[in-house]
């Protein structure tokens, strides 16, 4: 498992995320090339780390309803 210092990551909220405070989902898009999510509950728990190439492809088909239901 490789070990990734996100202490210089700012992270913002999902505009889907649960207005209430709940099923809410972080992203930090400021460091180059891995795009880090967390749940935003738990802030200092894991995150998971996504190559920016690999966030940018997942993004592009959930915005284009290309991911099965």
């Amino acid at each position: 498992m490789r070990v990734i210092d996100l202490t210089g990551a700012t992270w913002r909220k999902s505009s889907y995320s649960n207005p209430d405070g709940g099923a809410c989902v972080e992203v930090a898009a400021n460091l180059p090339a891995i795009v880090p999510v967390r749940d935003s509950k738990a802030p200092d728990g894991p995150a998971l780390a996504f190559e920016a190439r690999a966030w940018s492809s997942f993004v592009t088909a959930v915005k284009d309803g290309g991911l099965p239901a």
